[in-house]
């Protein structure tokens, strides 16, 4: 187990290199020019442009660039950002802590209420009840992120004026402590409920298909055979059984839980890592840019070995699996 879990790490490292690698690369060759978002419009002497395209490194190839981009990061240094104008980690660390006040709590509650759902409906797969939460899966699967979020804020916050159309806090008085969190909590409701519909409707649909699959596996016969209660069955063995394919797509949502809501963060104002993705895009911040990408595939890799380790958890057979081939 140990070994198997040191050579993911291995791969895991080496897939952060290649895919931060490759992104520096296509962030640098696009057209366009990052020295224009930054002297604008007004007409600047070509001396200043020339000194500032030597400040900040321009001046040099993509593959020097590259390699002084690898030297400080193994330094520490993800760099700073020309717009922004602060370090690109303390930027990072600031807004995506702000993107996991809103993740976190949507993918736990989607991945929870997920799996019960298809749970309790499963024993009744069939019947109307069944047929209404496939529905209502199909239908949060598919609904547009954007168009369900602005359609909330007309309902909720501009007719009825129960909840804030958007932020993460209310910009008027300075607050902390309890009043902060139950303030955070109502901006929370409409952009969270976005969030955990689409993730809840993934985890739904995977959790049910799996747990059909096992209600006709032997040892399931078995068990009733035994005498065994029905709800003993299903979550002792069927939902146990049914995990792997259920951890698997609940750590895809984790991994990429940094970024997952640039749409809604957009709609909703949430000052996370979405909006400052589409602001580093817009004007081109190569060193903000190279950081998100770092933070996503770090997260992503991590939510996968993660995953790996947990298949070993739950599924003996995996367990011995990776024993025997060790």
């Amino acid at each position: 187990m140990t070994r198997y879990v040191g050579v993911r790490i291995l791969w895991a490292v080496i897939i952060v290199f290649g895919i931060v690698t490759v992104n520096f690369v296509l962030t640098h060759v696009l057209p366009g020019d990052v020295l224009n978002a930054l002297v604008g419009d007004f007409p600047a002497p070509q001396a200043y442009i020339d000194q500032l395209r030597e400040q900040l490194g321009l001046d040099q190839s993509v593959a020097v660039q590259l390699w002084r981009y690898w030297v400080t990061l193994l330094h520490g240094d993800l760099g700073f950002s020309f717009v922004n104008r602060q370090s690109v980690l303390s930027l990072l660390m600031q807004r995506a802590g702000i993107t996991l006040l809103l993740m976190l709590p949507a993918l736990v509650i989607a991945s929870v209420a997920g799996v019960i759902l298809a749970a309790r409906i499963v024993p009744r797969a069939g019947s109307m009840a069944d047929s209404s939460l496939v529905g209502m899966s199909l239908i949060g699967y598919s609904v547009p992120v954007f168009w369900l979020g602005q359609v909330l804020i007309l309902i909720f916050a501009v007719r009825l004026g129960w909840l804030p159309a958007s932020g993460i806090t209310s910009v008027r008085e300075d607050i902390s402590g309890w009043p902060w969190f139950l303030e955070y909590l109502r901006h929370l409701i409409l952009p969270g409920f976005c969030v955990s519909i689409y993730y809840a409707a993934v985890v739904v649909r995977v959790a049910r298909g799996s747990m059909l699959e096992m209600f006709h596996q032997d040892f399931v016969l078995t068990a009733r055979a035994k005498g065994l209660d029905e709800r003993a069955v299903l979550w002792r063995h069927v939902l146990r059984n049914s995990l792997i394919p259920v951890i698997t797509v609940i750590g895809y949502n984790f991994g990429y839980s940094l970024t997952g809501a640039i749409l809604t963060e957009t709609v909703f104002a949430w000052p996370g890592l979405g909006g400052l993705f589409v602001s580093s895009v817009h004007f081109k911040d190569y060193p903000v840019l190279s950081g998100i990408f770092l933070l996503v595939a770090t997260a992503v890799v991590v939510a996968n070995l993660i995953t790996d380790v947990l298949y070993a958890v739950v599924d003996p057979r995996v367990r011995t699996a990776v024993s025997g081939k060790a």
